[in-house]
């Protein structure tokens, strides 16, 4: 079956839908999509201001990935994007997946904001984000890379 891609509906998203993608996730020492549900749940970030989305991933209508697009927290200026929170199943990597979604996640930025502003320490993340066609950012701590997307790729 193909990767379908949609919105995770603020209004109707079902945390308990996550927990294949928690425990992979916890199981390889990484916490972001823990984060996510901890800030949902809370109500500190619920992808729901002007601008923002959860995308899911499903195959075979199971979630088997997700990826965020917020206001950029550290630098709440109009205009700044986030990238949030962009995970896949480790069973499910390698397929194109997380190419889909960010590609999703541009073309939604690409409405609404001017930069795109991502932090990662993961080196793989790293060239996935550069094949992307965001570079490099070492002018703060909280941002490792960043798209301007007045000459994104994807238009």
């Amino acid at each position: 079956m193909a990767i379908k891609i949609k919105r995770i509906d603020p209004l109707h998203f079902d945390v308990m839908e996550l927990q294949p993608l928690i425990e992979d996730s916890k199981n390889q020492g990484i916490f972001l999509v823990q984060r996510l549900v901890d800030e949902w749940i809370s109500g500190t970030n619920c992808f729901n201001r002007e601008g923002e989305i959860l995308l899911g991933a499903r195959d075979d209508n199971k979630l088997v990935a997700l990826c965020g697009l917020n206001l950029d927290p550290y630098h709440p200026v109009s205009g700044l994007g986030r990238v949030r929170h962009l995970y896949v199943l480790s069973s499910k990597r390698r397929q194109g997946i997380g190419t889909q979604l960010i590609k999703q996640i541009i073309q939604q930025a690409q409405q609404h904001f001017d930069v795109l502003n991502l932090r990662t320490t993961n080196s793989e993340a790293d060239k996935f984000y550069l094949a992307q066609g965001f570079r490099r950012s070492y002018e703060r701590p909280e941002c490792t890379h960043i798209l301007n997307l007045k000459f994104a790729m994807y238009r």
